[in-house]
């Protein structure tokens, strides 16, 4: 069994930093997973305004990303981490004393905006220290251990929500400071040059600007555009579905979707290593076009289920899939960009996920309000058929690219 765990030793001393670090900070990821529920629950509000303010909240991410990219690479990533969960922890506190007033949401997306920059800055910090071969080991393990934290914040997050609100709002933000002090004490600033040993002409640095750059790489333009379709649907894991087990099991439904969270999470940690190990010499691409046929077959099912067992099998069939799209979506980034545009690389992949989140939380709140709330689910698995197709259009084109390359 420990043998499984053998693709985590010897990484850099930085990386299990990083790892501790989103241990503490998702386990107090107390208020987006409930926002929801907290704005039709405890504000009173229409799922269409919902809709709305959700999809506000997820494209402020997008300013907020894209600068966290800029000034990570231009800056420093250390520097802009810790400023910016700083801003997004300080953020949250106001609004354990604001009770049920409209001004909270204003809080909650100014918190959110900053929280944007925080990934783009991690994302370049585990890309500077590994080479192109350990990445995806080094993904897949900080993505275990935001679900460590994950696997028991849910549960925590509920009983807050149910009993003692404020807290909610006291235990984000404090938890947040401490994996600050963690990351201030011990990540050393790391700077976007080549790894030693790296040979990939594609991460070679580069004197152009963002745009002109990006726009010579169209597969990563076809890869983003499609993984905001499939995004519309995935966010549905977190609107929809809350949505579903409240219709579904009304009074406990706040718990049992936490519940069902921290199933999500507890997938993650028994099957991340296995599935890191196993797919570890498959394209990304492939492993992303497997990740979007699970979500459609795990989200799909919901429409014509009602027993809370087969809604935990759906979570650890979609979960599977996440699995795969989180360990190989920064790795296929990574390789294909400019070491010293790292950071705006990742801010990239964080706003087509903005994009396809607000797209998904706005368009499913109306599609919810005219069609009713089990007519969302076999759209998603229709909507993940044709993602996983196109997908499999730009594994053969990147194949061929790549063979191409390697003749000439």
């Amino acid at each position: 069994m420990l043998n499984k765990f053998n693709i985590y030793k010897g990484l850099p001393t930085t990386i299990y930093i990083v790892f501790a670090v989103q241990i503490i900070n998702r386990f107090g990821d107390f208020v987006m997973p409930f926002m929801t529920l907290f704005l039709t629950k405890k504000l009173g509000m229409s799922l269409g305004i919902v809709g709305v303010i959700v999809m506000v909240t997820s494209l402020i991410t997008i300013p907020g990303s894209m600068l966290g990219g800029i000034f990570a690479d231009k800056l420093g990533r250390k520097k802009t981490y810790i400023f910016a969960q700083t801003a997004s922890a300080l953020f949250l506190v106001p609004c354990a004393f604001l009770g049920t007033s409209y001004i909270v949401v204003a809080f909650l997306m100014i918190s959110t905006f900053f929280n944007g920059a925080v990934r783009p800055a991690l994302h370049a910090i585990i890309a500077d220290v590994l080479p192109p071969e350990k990445r995806q080991a080094g993904y897949s393990l900080q993505y275990l251990g935001i679900n460590i934290g994950v696997a028991i914040g849910p549960i925590v997050a509920g009983f807050l929500f149910n009993n003692f609100l404020p807290m909610l709002f006291i235990g984000d933000s404090l938890t947040s400071f401490i994996a600050l002090g963690l990351a201030y004490i011990y990540i050393k600033e790391t700077k976007p040059n080549l790894t030693k040993g790296e040979n990939n002409p594609k991460e070679k640095p580069k004197k152009d600007n963002m745009i002109k750059i990006l726009l010579g790489k169209p597969e990563i333009l076809m890869f983003l555009t499609i993984y905001i379709v499939f995004t519309v649907v995935s966010t549905q894991s977190t609107f929809a579905l809350p949505l579903m087990i409240d219709n579904v099991f009304s009074i406990d439904g706040a718990e049992k979707y936490g519940f069902l969270m921290s199933v999500n999470a507890i997938t993650v940690i028994f099957f991340t290593v296995f599935i890191t190990r196993l797919t570890r010499r498959i394209h990304s691409l492939i492993n992303i076009l497997i990740a979007i046929m699970l979500y459609g077959i795990g989200l799909g099912m919901i429409g014509i289920i009602r027993s809370y067992t087969l809604f935990v099998i759906s979570t650890v069939i979609w979960t599977i899939g996440e699995i795969l799209i989180v360990t190989n979506f920064g790795v296929y980034l990574a390789n294909k960009s400019p070491s010293d545009y790292r950071a705006r690389f990742s801010a990239i992949g964080s706003l087509s996920w903005a994009i396809g989140a607000s797209m998904g939380t706005s368009l499913g709140g109306k599609y919810i309000e005219k069609q009713g709330i089990i007519e969302v689910w076999p759209l998603a698995f229709v909507l993940c058929s044709f993602s996983a197709f196109l997908m499999f259009l730009l594994y053969l084109r990147s194949t061929k690219t790549e063979k191409v390359r390697a003749e000439s």
